[in-house]
């Protein structure tokens, strides 16, 4: 039988995911503030033990790090659009002539196979088509309604500053505030396992935030030096797109591959661009992130994916900023559970 504890704790969980998908349109704002203030926390902490006080200390990050984006959208992002504009535009004849080239094998692959086979092989590959086309609308369509437009644009850019500069001002207050509202016989526990939540989180988001930064660059030095076509915005896409497990990789190195096999025609450039690829697959997967967020993550590649997908469909891309905190809440919860229950005499009882 469910206990009262556990009931009213379910139904404060049920209320607060009621109460954010209704209020969905007006988070992301507040989550970016939560997200600065939470990454800044221990360089304010720093400062402070230095002999700033918090406030300054404060703003001291909170305006160094909206001039470090201001400039660096006057500098890279008009760059980075013109190349993106024109890889949007560019892309359907490069689709087209990868199939013109890759046409003659797949036909002669295909004429092996039994009739049937192979309309079941092209009745598949037109369903995903068409999936794909609607997963990229629906997801296009949710980041120009939800960060594009003018006035979500102007919020963020009105209202994020000030969330993250009181959150960060304030975050001792108000963790301690929230500390004070722990039931006090569970109070422990609780503190434990919110200090194995908090080292998961600092492990991942700033460890994979950095891990981002450092292969994007890489990517778009290195494509742009192969003689890649766009490849600055290719080279970015697949950086940042790597806290997506496998997904950034992969989908960078179609994209280089079909501007390649279209730009040079020959195969000696798209080994270059594969080499560039496959250095950043290997420093990735050996180097940078071992180095910057190591095993304190705990979380599954698949997991990942499972947690990101299912934000977008709950909230849109708010729900793709959460989801990886709400992943490693739940498998931090679910592992505490799970050690629970082996020590439980349930668990261990033979009648």
């Amino acid at each position: 039988m469910i206990s009262k504890r556990l009931l009213f704790w379910l139904m404060t969980a049920a209320l607060f995911l009621v109460f954010f998908y209704l209020i969905r349109s007006i988070l992301l704002p507040f989550v970016l503030g939560i997200f600065i203030a939470y990454f800044f926390n221990p360089l304010a902490n720093h400062m402070e033990k230095a002999g700033l006080s918090r406030v300054l200390a404060t703003l001291t990050i909170i305006i160094g790090f909206f001039a470090a984006i201001f400039l660096l959208s006057i500098l890279v992002v008009p760059a980075v659009s013109h190349q993106l504009a024109g890889l949007i535009a560019a892309l359907p004849d490069y689709i087209a002539g990868f199939e013109q080239k890759c046409a003659p094998e797949i036909n002669r692959w295909l004429g092996g196979l039994p009739i049937g086979d192979v309309q079941g092989i092209q009745s598949a590959a037109a369903n995903v088509s068409g999936d794909m086309v609607k997963l990229a609308g629906s997801f296009v369509t949710s980041v120009l309604l939800s960060g594009v437009a003018l006035a979500h644009l102007l919020m963020l850019m009105l209202i994020t500053p000030v969330v993250a500069f009181y959150l960060l001002r304030d975050w001792h207050r108000i963790t301690a505030r929230l500390d004070l509202l722990l039931p006090r016989r569970d109070a422990p526990v609780i503190r434990r396992q919110l200090s194995i939540i908090d080292r998961t989180l600092a492990g991942f988001l700033r460890g994979q935030l950095l891990v981002c930064l450092i292969l994007a660059s890489y990517y778009a030095i290195g494509l742009s030096l192969t003689g890649l076509k766009f490849g600055m915005v290719i080279g970015l896409m697949t950086g940042l797109l790597v806290i997506f497990p496998y997904v950034g990789l992969l989908l960078g190195m179609a994209t280089g591959l079909a501007v390649a096999l279209f730009q040079f025609g020959t195969m000696t450039p798209v080994g270059g661009m594969l080499a560039v690829f496959l250095f950043g697959s290997l420093m990735e997967s050996y180097i940078v992130t071992p180095k910057l967020v190591g095993e304190r993550v705990g979380l599954h590649p698949l997991w990942i994916i499972f947690g990101m997908l299912s934000g977008a469909a709950l909230f849109g891309l708010v729900g793709v900023l959460l989801a990886v905190p709400a992943t490693a809440v739940i498998g931090v919860l679910t592992r505490f559970a799970l050690e629970r229950y082996v020590h439980s005499s349930y668990y261990q009882s033979k009648s």
